[in-house]
């Protein structure tokens, strides 16, 4: 009875752990895609200020070269970790899916003992 009970308890901590992990991805790509977001506003709004649009100018503003290149680099992490986030769903399913077969057989072989028999001085027992 303990060793299942163990085995329970190890497999609800494994769901719940990857389960944080995708969360943890999840407000991590969020993050990042916000930040890339406020990258691009800010290069909009130097573009504006400076009247230089062209990259290649050689009068374009050397903050929104670096804003544009941070950004570009958050866009490239933002894929990886998209990557990492669906290895990470799938992991967590496939402990999910264990986890309701454990349990699963857990209570099939509570219930195939049948019900419980009554001993002397009120004390009872399972089958």
């Amino acid at each position: 009875m303990k060793s299942r009970e163990t085995a329970v308890r190890l497999k609800r901590h494994e769901v719940e752990e990857k389960s944080r992990k995708v969360e943890d991805l999840q407000r991590i790509i969020r993050e990042f895609d916000q930040m890339a977001s406020d990258l691009e506003r800010q290069i909009q709004i130097e573009e504006d200020r400076t009247g230089v649009r062209d990259h290649m100018h050689f009068s374009y503003s050397t903050f929104a070269k670096a804003a544009a290149q941070r950004r570009d680099n958050l866009r490239q992490s933002t894929e990886g970790l998209r990557e990492k986030l669906a290895a990470a769903v799938r992991e967590r399913d496939d402990t999910v899916e264990q986890f309701s077969r454990v349990t699963q057989q857990v209570e099939g072989r509570e219930d195939s003992r049948g019900p419980r028999r009554e001993r002397p001085f009120g004390i009872t027992a399972l089958r």
